[in-house]
Formats: C-alpha cells, sequence, structure tokens
C-alpha cells in the first residue's frame, strides 16, 4: 500500500462521520477561537508592559480553554455519530471514497494537515503563555482583587517588591510547582464561592521551607559582623520632638570563632532548634528543643505557658528556619506610631507642622466605614485642623499640609482593608520586640531545662544599645553623622 492509499484510507471515516454538527461547531469554535488568541498576542508583542488582570485572564487562561475545549468536540462528535450509526445498524463496511485526484480534496487535506501542526503549535504556546501568566505578580496580585489587595499592597511596599511572588512562593522544581497549581485550584473555588478566610491567615500552613526559597539568594552563615542601626521616632508634643535610638545588632553568622551573633545561634549548619507552638499563628510557644555544636539536646519548658499533653500532642512541631523570626519580610503591615514616625523620617511629613505626629496618629486610628471615606475624612481633618489652630500655618505652608494629608491617608489605604478585616496589628511582625512579642515568644526568661538553664532575655545577647531616646546622640557626633 502507497502512501496515497494509506492517507485515503484514514481520511475517508473521518470525512464521513465528521459531518455532524457536534464536529462542525468544534470547528467553528477551534478556528475563531485560534484566530482571536493569535490576534491578542500581536497585540502583547507589539504593545509591550502587563497586561490588565481581567484582559490577561482572557487571554492566557480563559480564550486558550475554549480553544482546547473545541478541539475535543471535534473527535467527540465523530465518536458520538459513529456510535450512534452502530447503534442502528446503518454504519457502512465500506466508508464513501474520497478522490484524492480531485484538487478541491487534496487541498481539503493539506488544510487539515496543516491546521493540525498550527493548533499543536497554539497548545504548546498557550500552555507556555498561561503557566507564565499564572507565575505573573500581575495575577498572584491584582485578579482575585478583594481578596489578595492587603498582601499585594505590602509587597509593594517592601524591599522585594521587585521580586516574582512565585520566587518565594513556589520555588524551584516541578514538584512544587505542581502542588501550587493543585493548591490554586482549591483558592479558585473558595475564590468563586467567597468561602475564603478574612484576612488570609498567617503563617502559610504549606509555604515551603525557607531553605529552599529564601537562601536561594541570602545565606545566614555568611550575614557575619556587627548591623549598625539608626532609627528616628518622634513625640507627640507640638514640636514633635525627635528621637534617636543607635544599636549595633549581632547579625552574626559563621565565623573562625564559630557560630556567633543571632544567626549564628539560630541558623549555623550544626545547630538545630525545633519547638512546639500551640497556636496556629506561632505566637505561643511553650516548649524549645536546642541542638548544640555537640549534638546534645536540651529542652527547655515554659513555667508560664502551661498546655495540656493533649495541646502539645495536637501543636505545631517545627524546625526553625528564616520565617520564624522574619515572618512578613514582603508583606509586611505597619503600626500607625511607627508608619508616621518613617515617614516623617524621610521627610514626607514635615516634623515643622505643629502636633503633626500626634493627630495624623490620631486620625490613623479612627474606625472608618470604607477606604474612600477614610482617604477623604483624613484629608479633611488634618486640613481642618490647621485651619482652625494654626491658621498662618496653613496659609504660608499650605503644601506642606496637603503632603502631609496624602501621606497619612496613603499610610491607611497601605494598611487596613476591611473587607478583608485587615486592620491595624492584625498580623503580627515577629522581627524584633517592639511591635509584638517576636523574639520575646522564647527568649522571656520563663522558659526553662531540667537542669536549671534558661533561654536568655538578656538584651545584649542580640544588640548593644549606643543611644536610647536621645535628641542629639553622641555617637552620631563622633562618627561625623551629624
Amino acid at each position: 500500500m502507497n502512501q496515497r492509499e494509506r492517507i485515503r484510507d484514514w481520511a475517508q471515516p473521518i470525512y464521513f462521520l465528521g459531518q455532524n454538527p457536534i464536529t462542525l461547531t468544534g470547528a467553528v469554535v477551534t478556528t475563531s477561537t485560534a484566530l482571536t488568541t493569535i490576534a491578542f498576542w500581536f497585540y502583547d508583542v507589539f504593545l509591550p508592559g502587563p497586561p490588565h488582570p481581567y484582559i490577561g485572564l482572557l487571554v492566557f487562561l480563559i480564550l486558550p480553554g475554549i480553544f482546547v475545549l473545541g478541539l475535543l468536540l471535534i473527535p467527540l462528535g465523530i465518536w458520538l455519530r459513529r456510535r450512534s450509526l452502530r447503534g442502528s445498524g446503518n454504519l457502512p463496511g465500506t466508508y464513501p471514497a474520497i478522490d484524492l485526484g480531485l484538487p478541491v480534496v487534496r487541498r481539503t487535506l493539506e488544510w487539515v494537515a496543516f491546521a493540525t501542526v498550527l493548533n499543536l503549535l497554539i497548545i504548546g504556546t498557550a500552555s507556555y503563555r498561561g503557566v507564565q501568566y499564572m507565575d505573573s505578580t500581575s495575577f498572584c496580585g491584582t485578579t482575585c482583587h478583594t481578596v489578595m489587595a492587603p498582601e499585594y499592597a505590602a509587597y509593594q511596599n517592601s524591599p522585594h517588591s521587585r521580586v516574582d511572588c512565585v520566587e518565594c512562593h513556589i520555588g524551584p522544581g516541578a514538584g512544587w510547582f505542581v502542588r501550587s497549581k493543585l493548591s490554586g485550584l482549591r483558592q479558585v473555588a473558595a475564590v468563586t464561592f467567597h468561602t475564603y478566610s478574612r484576612p488570609i491567615p498567617s503563617p502559610v500552613k504549606y509555604l515551603r521551607p525557607a531553605r529552599e526559597t529564601c537562601e536561594q539568594c541570602h545565606w545566614p552563615q555568611r550575614f557575619t559582623g556587627d548591623k549598625f542601626l539608626v532609627n528616628k521616632s518622634y513625640k507627640d508634643d507640638e514640636k514633635n520632638t525627635q528621637q534617636t535610638d543607635v544599636l549595633l545588632l549581632k547579625v552574626g553568622g559563621r565565623t573562625w570563632q564559630g557560630s556567633v551573633g543571632i544567626h549564628g545561634h539560630h541558623l549555623a549548619d550544626t545547630v538545630r532548634i525545633r519547638y512546639i507552638s500551640t497556636d496556629p499563628e506561632r505566637q505561643t510557644i511553650p516548649v524549645v528543643y536546642y541542638t548544640d555544636d555537640s549534638g546534645k539536646t536540651t529542652e527547655f519548658i515554659s513555667t508560664d505557658v502551661k498546655p495540656t499533653q493533649q495541646q502539645l500532642d495536637k501543636g505545631e512541631h517545627r524546625t526553625m528556619d528564616c520565617v520564624d523570626c522574619h515572618n512578613r519580610p514582603t508583606h509586611t503591615f505597619e503600626l500607625p506610631e511607627n508608619a508616621v514616625d518613617r515617614q516623617m523620617s524621610l521627610g514626607r511629613i514635615s516634623p515643622e507642622l505643629p502636633f503633626i505626629k500626634k493627630k495624623a496618629v490620631e486620625v490613623l486610628k479612627v474606625d472608618y466605614p470604607a477606604r474612600d471615606v477614610a482617604k477623604q475624612r483624613i484629608l479633611d481633618e488634618l486640613n481642618n485642623f490647621y485651619r482652625t489652630n494654626y491658621p498662618q500655618i496653613y496659609q504660608t505652608r499650605r503644601t506642606l499640609v496637603q503632603q502631609a494629608g496624602d501621606e497619612v491617608a496613603n499610610i491607611y489605604l497601605r494598611n487596613i482593608f476591611p473587607d478583608m478585616r485587615v486592620t491595624w496589628g492584625v498580623h503580627p511582625n515577629n522581627l524584633g520586640h517592639n511591635d509584638s512579642p517576636g523574639c520575646f515568644r522564647c527568649h522571656d526568661g520563663s522558659h526553662a531545662s531540667a537542669d536549671g538553664q534558661t533561654i536568655t532575655n538578656d538584651c545584649s545577647a542580640c544588640h548593644n544599645l549606643l543611644a536610647v531616646g536621645e535628641g542629639n546622640p553622641k555617637v552620631l557626633t563622633d562618627l561625623g553623622m551629624q
């Protein structure tokens, strides 16, 4: 049998059985969707830039889905017609002949072959572009707008704002990629039926271990030495009196001296810290296990928190890693006092405005019914305050007043999302111990071992305070920093 005969024998049943409404509908759907998808791809290529999230859904997910549905209708129609003809006894033993000598028949078969190859290319490209889009920051942060709005706002204001979400939440490798997509199906269902949690629970229960994500860029054992920190804050008096704290943070790592500093004692290769938390937020830690360089493990039990054995058995048993302290490295939500201090130290809220610290914090803590209402009321309150109490300043420094109002409103909009029940302090930040227990979850002086050892709560274990609440710290003058 020559090539022409093989093609004829293959084409005859498909041509005959393909004359049905389902197959023809599939062909029309596939063709029209393919042309639409290709047109959008050309638009994306020649007009680059992040697509609108809902346009992205259409181009990279919905249209390819309809395209594949059309392709599936073609063999489905053929199979159903064959089944119907066989059931009625009308399935021919020999299908009607196709004359390959006719130019119209040859062109039809050539078009079918070309369309098949083209469809395979479209499916491959659509699959790649679809996965690429689903891994984009735009998809993660803006498609499910209400749900992800708080996390996306915090992300944009973070040191990781140029790092794609998938770099931390998925990381390299096929295993976690597949796992994330299966988890994504559950999340799509939750968003569709409005069964998602408000706010989004933290920490993420099935987050990939930090050694496989964070430590692709950050290497704790190499962060040696001390970090010099200068923190400015302002009193809530009329002059917004500036206070400065200066400290040396003992970052540490692995040195010729061994494991030193914070990273060295918590994340050294030969040291392992395990703990049990009895709450989903990992804020209550009644038991800590510390394994030293020699391999000896010491159990520290809190004398303040006394859970039952059942609570300990049901608690989370976890090996410590980066995110136990850096639990909000990209999605940090501020407290009003700290947020205002930060913007004042950057000059975005002028300390020259009387009582601006006090008034800004005051208007931020009001319980507003909606975000748009909050923005307008914050602007009105600050303008009215200076117009009424400091008319001269309001007339001569109105630009500073308006700028301060905008920055205070932005602080609110970055941190408060009533629809997701995200308010001040909902997500504690464990880095340090000023805004939440943080370090003191373990370093509280009450975690003791059977032989009388305790987990230290000595300040100098982690940092040296060089100045606390000073107006003009001498150490900064000595260093020529002011």
